[in-house]
């Protein structure tokens, strides 16, 4: 059994303009259900997270603010938004998706999407990169808390490093943080994830999937994971605007198709959470997210 998170507030315009192409997650939840590769009874729209578990992964002091609309100008700018109550409320609501999403996998022991999520910019502390709040660090921590997971591998392959997501799991033996990202993107200051994959400009989809092969191959040698999250940005496309590298559409999608195989193999639940994606053309950025979806339920339903 499938399940994928999405509620409408995930597209809800906001109130400054911005690179981010909030509309992109109504059309790709409309195109699944329009091509039949998911049917109603597979999504489900989660409420708010409770903030038992966002103070778990995140400080008081910046929750308190963020959720007082108190940010400063500069920090609000950091983050990529303009905050608003309507903001914070979608940022809890993709937060306890991800948790739901997990909770999913773990019933089913199967996929479970998030048609948004990826949040892997935000810190403890602060927000950057369109990221409040960590969304699979949260669900990460939830699992291990409640002792459903021991060993969480965490796959982040958006073409940006998740530098949040290595700050908060720095001292955290029960979580492999492994991030493949371009060398000479955002962010300029990298953070240290348990390993760390630079990428070279321009790099194509032959030497990018040898790359991920050979680097998931050394994750197993030392370490066993029972859960893994899956950030399947797809800001790795030649045609991203803020992306570097020249994959093409089938490279993303046998990207996708690498991780699920080894899901397989290993015989454990994965949550993924699409993360980004700023191609110029937003039916590109559709077709490569909805790839992941219909890889999904190619391997798990």
């Amino acid at each position: 059994m499938i399940k994928v998170a999405f509620d409408k507030s995930y597209a809800h315009p906001l109130p400054e303009n911005h690179r981010f192409p909030m509309e992109k997650y109504d059309l790709l939840a409309r195109q699944l259900l329009h091509e039949g590769t998911l049917e109603e009874s597979h999504f489900f729209s989660p409420e708010m997270l409770d903030d038992k578990w966002t103070l778990e992964v995140h400080e008081k002091d910046y929750l308190d603010r963020l959720k007082e609309l108190k940010l400063s100008p500069r920090e609000q700018r950091l983050s990529g938004f303009l905050h608003s109550k309507e903001l914070i409320e979608r940022e809890y609501k993709i937060m306890e998706g991800t948790r739901m999403c997990a909770e999913y996998a773990i019933k089913y022991n199967s996929v479970a999407l998030n048609i948004t999520g990826g949040t892997h910019h935000a810190f403890s502390n602060r927000a950057e990169g369109f990221c409040l709040l960590n969304d699979q660090a949260i669900a990460a921590n939830w699992l291990l808390k409640q002792k459903l997971a021991g060993q969480i591998l965490i796959i982040d392959l958006d073409v940006h490093q998740g530098n949040g997501t290595a700050e908060i799991f720095k001292n955290i033996p029960h979580v492999f943080t492994f991030s493949m990202h371009g060398e000479h993107n955002y962010p300029l200051n990298k953070e240290k994830s348990d390993l760390d994959v630079p990428l070279y400009n321009g790099m194509n989809d032959e030497v990018y999937l040898n790359l991920l092969n050979e680097n998931l191959k050394l994750i197993l040698e030392k370490f066993t994971p029972d859960f893994i999250f899956y950030q399947c940005g797809v800001d790795i496309l030649g045609t991203d605007k803020l992306g570097k590298l020249n994959l093409t559409l089938d490279g993303c999608r046998k990207r996708d198709e690498i991780v699920f195989q080894l899901v397989k193999q290993l015989d454990i639940p994965i949550v993924c959470s699409m993360g980004g994606g700023y191609s110029p053309d937003i039916k590109l950025i559709i077709e490569a997210h909805a790839n992941t979806f219909r890889l999904a339920v190619k391997y798990f339903e």
